[in-house]
């Protein structure tokens, strides 16, 4: 069942989990991770909200959704994940994420986790301490009652799994382009790339695009040699991640758009 766990993860958060090692010998991106400020023509696409339908070996493994919207200097990113068919029988998951970042930056604030997977019940919280170097995570066991606090040393400007979404869709997405950029989810801070591939037409439920599709991996820590993401942004000022698509060693998971509600 922890399987069927991390494919529902996926849908918002894997986007910028896996890695690969194969391919970094063709990329030039620079030798330090940074958080860059966002194209001067990239406009960030609030107060829309994004459908999408997972899919794995051919079933239908959840739903997702992701929104932005302005939050005075901030955007708030808010993404669910939800199993659906034989997955929802065999495990339930019901997750919210609500990342905070600030727009000028990009920097993350603070992400906030609510996750119902199986028979764990958790609330966790994650706030990046940008004065004094750290990220700091505090999670409850919402069964138990337990908790948890934990320290980290963080840059003092990362993404998270979240906003990481939107950083990759705020640069210019030219083919042949590469983002090394930090990632913290509360422990160690993981140096991801994204590079640009190339331009691509997708269809999925919600239309026919023309897209920039970009692969986002990582060498580095826990995340090295696990895998490897696709996404499919639109090729157009807002990049709304419309296809993204995750290959592990345990199978394929396409996440497509399905609605987009303004």
């Amino acid at each position: 069942m922890h399987k069927l766990k991390s494919i529902l993860l996926l849908i918002l958060a894997a986007v910028l989990i896996p890695a690969i090692a194969a391919q970094q010998a063709s990329i030039s991106a620079g030798p330090k991770a940074s958080i860059q400020p966002a194209s001067d023509a990239y406009r960030f696409p609030n107060s829309q909200t994004l459908h999408y339908e997972a899919e794995w070996r051919l079933w239908k493994a959840g739903t997702g959704t992701l929104k932005i919207e302005q939050n005075g200097d901030s955007e708030h990113v808010v993404g669910t994940a939800e199993a659906a068919g034989a997955v929802a029988i065999l495990y339930r998951v019901h997750d919210r994420l609500d990342s905070y970042f600030d727009r000028k930056t990009l920097c993350s604030g603070s992400i906030l986790k609510h996750s119902e997977e199986g028979l764990h019940k958790r609330e966790t919280k994650i706030r990046f301490d940008a004065a004094r170097g750290k990220s700091v995570l505090d999670e409850r066991n919402l069964r138990s009652g337990e908790s948890k606090h934990q320290e980290t040393d963080s840059p003092a400007c990362v993404t998270d799994v979240l906003s990481g979404i939107y950083y990759v869709g705020a640069q210019r997405l030219e083919p042949g382009s590469a983002y090394l950029f930090p990632v913290n989810d509360g422990g160690k801070t993981v140096d991801v790339t994204a590079y640009v591939e190339g331009r691509e037409d997708v269809k999925t439920d919600a239309g026919s695009f023309r897209t920039v599709r970009v692969a986002v991996y990582s060498n580095d820590g826990p995340l090295k040699g696990r895998g490897k993401v696709w996404v499919w942004y639109t090729d157009d000022a807002s990049h709304l991640p419309v296809q993204m698509r995750s290959r592990l060693f345990w199978g394929t998971l396409t996440l497509r758009l399905t609605r987009l509600e303004k």
